[in-house]
């Protein structure tokens, strides 16, 4: 692909659709989803659309219409075989900004269809084709201060190949035996896409040291024989996929990327800057909580020392002069309690003086934390608005440095069968 050169480059990338992903596919590319993970996904842009050919019914039902028309065959697949394909044509946004933008590519993708038809054997195999015009390049957007638009084109097909059935050995014309008995059209993506013995200027197939065929990628043929095609059809003035690359995207939209990854790493540092100051509110809360639970101890304490000081209303025995008279037992225990009252009565002062502090200290804490609250409040509602959109969003800032800097098609792969230019 582009390497930021200004070249304008053609790509295709051919992805396995699994039966259980076809679904979600469908959703995607017919645009039947009420939201989109997506953020350059422009809802009010969708009419703008272009099918080449427009489903009927869903991709599964329509497969099953080919199945029992006798069109395409199963037999012999075993049960997790793959049963769809989807091509992805693009080029980067510029080229077609350069050419008068939505007018031209509609026309580009007419012709990209074309292309398609031949690439995967017939039309009767393809399910749909709709060309995408309703994702804006923020990228370019933002820099030439208009709307500017990614087109691109996702044909779903199903892989076939032909197959010649034989007649068996308890065929009763032993005559038939090892002859065809009928052709078909084998649904088979791994045969389909098999790769293909390299050729010389000669024709003949070039070797290895141990003999055998030097193998060509299936999806290097398949970059060949779309560029050829786009070359022959009047488009000599974008160039091929870059040999060995097997990224997604293009100049622009790499542009795009790495403005988007300083914009991530900017909230990202910002996350991280109140999630530390949570922390540490959170921490002097906590201690905070724990000293006026031990200033409660205390209090508590000393309340029921003033309790036991009331016992002293009972001792002694007033004489006829009006004086009291105490027991030796009686002087010991008021000594003792007059210093600890004493005693007591300092320490309480102090307990109130630390009491009153932690107060402050805790209504001063509750202010900041409720701050914070309130700062970070927009992240609990997108959580709870969306939680798989955070979800994602939070995997991929928490997710390793060299990770999240990844290219968009190194990710894409675990999607299914990158292309292989």
């Amino acid at each position: 692909m582009a390497r930021n050169d200004g070249i304008d480059r053609t790509s295709v990338r051919n992805l396995a659709v699994s039966d259980k992903a076809v679904g979600n596919t469908q959703q995607h590319n017919e645009r039947e989803k009420d939201s989109y993970r997506n953020p350059d996904i422009i809802p009010q842009r969708t009419a703008w659309n272009v099918h080449f050919k427009k489903p009927t019914a869903s991709y599964t039902d329509l497969f099953a219409q080919l199945e029992t028309a006798g069109t395409i065959s199963t037999r012999g697949l075993k049960p997790d075989a793959t049963h769809y394909c989807e091509l992805v044509f693009d080029v980067n946004s510029a080229y077609f900004d350069n050419h008068g933008g939505y007018e031209f590519a509609k026309q580009f993708y007419a012709d990209a269809y074309k292309a398609a038809i031949q690439i995967v054997g017939g039309e009767q195999y393809i399910l749909s084709a709709v060309m995408h015009a309703d994702e804006i390049n923020r990228a370019m957007t933002e820099a030439l201060g208009r709307e500017v638009y990614h087109y691109h084109l996702h044909v779903v097909y199903v892989p076939v190949v032909e197959k010649q059935i034989l007649w068996s050995k308890r065929c009763k014309d032993k005559a038939l035996v090892g002859t065809v008995k009928e052709t078909v059209m084998q649904v088979s993506r791994s045969k389909k896409w098999a790769s293909k013995p390299l050729m010389d200027d000669a024709g003949e197939p070039v070797l290895q040291k141990n003999g055998k065929p030097v193998l060509k990628k299936s999806y290097s043929i398949l970059q060949d024989d779309f560029f050829n095609y786009m070359r022959n059809a009047g488009y000599t003035d974008v160039e091929r996929g870059e040999r060995g690359s097997t990224e997604e995207h293009l100049t622009v939209t790499q542009f795009k990327v790495q403005r988007e990854q300083e914009r991530l790493d900017s909230l990202t540092a910002q996350i991280d800057q109140k999630e530390q100051h949570l922390t540490q509110t959170n921490k002097t809360l906590s201690k905070t909580e724990k000293e006026l639970a031990a200033v409660q101890k205390k209090a508590t304490l000393t309340k029921e020392a003033l309790i036991h000081a009331r016992d002293l209303d009972y001792i002694g025995k007033r004489t006829f002069l009006g004086n009291y008279s105490l027991t030796e037992e009686e002087f010991s225990k008021l000594k003792k309690q007059a210093d600890h009252g004493y005693m007591m009565d300092v320490e309480n002062r102090r307990l109130k003086e630390e009491l009153f502090t932690a107060k402050k200290e805790a209504v001063r804490w509750s202010n900041k934390y409720h701050d914070l609250w309130y700062d970070v409040k927009p992240y609990l509602d997108a959580l709870h608005r969306a939680p798989e959109l955070v979800r994602g969003f939070l995997e991929k800032i928490l997710a390793p440095k060299q990770e999240r800097t990844m290219n968009v098609p190194q990710r894409n792969r675990k999607r299914g069968q990158d292309m292989e230019l």
